[in-house]
């Protein structure tokens, strides 16, 4: 919905929470979990081009994905597993956007999930970059994850899940839940892996 014309310009989403976030200079002080599993849980991935009775949600994808990249490495530190976890926490604010619309937008979506994924990432006392070998491995979870999602729920051949997001090799779908679940419950889930891994961080 637009605002009413003659509105002062607006840059900044309210949450549920009451926080009122800023997507051009975004504050880690307005970022609450309750609101990225809220919001996560209820962005559906591929556009809501998936087979079930829900939507598949970013935070179903968050925890596939952070399920995938802790089984492959299995020494990763529970900080590394919180940054697979909100790999695509800024999309509770900017939603999911498809990768062919992301080439047509160009590098203004870019810079904005940017700014979201560094004050996300200070939020929880991660590095606001994080470095080249944890995103080359959380990378490959996610494109793994993709590979799964597109052959399973979204309808793709083999053949085009593999042009683009390359097959798999020693890991098989069916060691996964990708059953879409309803949002309440994945937003409850994202919740309790997000507290198990800040449990395990604060150890």
């Amino acid at each position: 919905m637009a605002d009413k014309a003659g509105a002062p310009p607006r840059a900044w989403q309210r949450m549920l929470s009451g926080r009122r976030l800023d997507l051009l200079d975004p504050s880690p002080l307005d970022i609450e979990i309750s609101d990225i599993a809220h919001g996560l849980a209820r962005v559906a991935r591929w556009n809501g081009q998936t087979s079930g009775d829900h939507a598949f949600s970013v935070a179903q994808h968050s925890l596939l994905v952070e399920e995938i990249f802790s089984a492959g490495c299995k020494s990763a530190t529970p900080s590394a597993q919180l940054a697979a976890l909100l790999h695509d926490a800024p999309e509770y604010v900017i939603g999911d956007m498809i990768s062919p619309f992301k080439a047509v937008v160009g590098g203004g979506y870019k810079d904005c999930e940017l700014r979201l994924q560094r004050a996300i990432h200070m939020r929880f006392a991660l590095p606001a970059e994080p470095a080249a070998g944890l995103r080359k491995e959380i990378k490959k979870a996610d494109q793994i994850a993709a590979y799964f999602e597109a052959t399973v729920i979204a309808g793709f051949s083999v053949a085009e899940a593999t042009q683009f997001f390359g097959r798999p090799r020693g890991v098989s779908a069916d060691l996964f839940d990708l059953a879409s679940q309803p949002a309440k419950k994945i937003q409850q889930r994202f919740l309790a892996r997000f507290h198990a891994i800040e449990k395990q961080r604060s150890a």
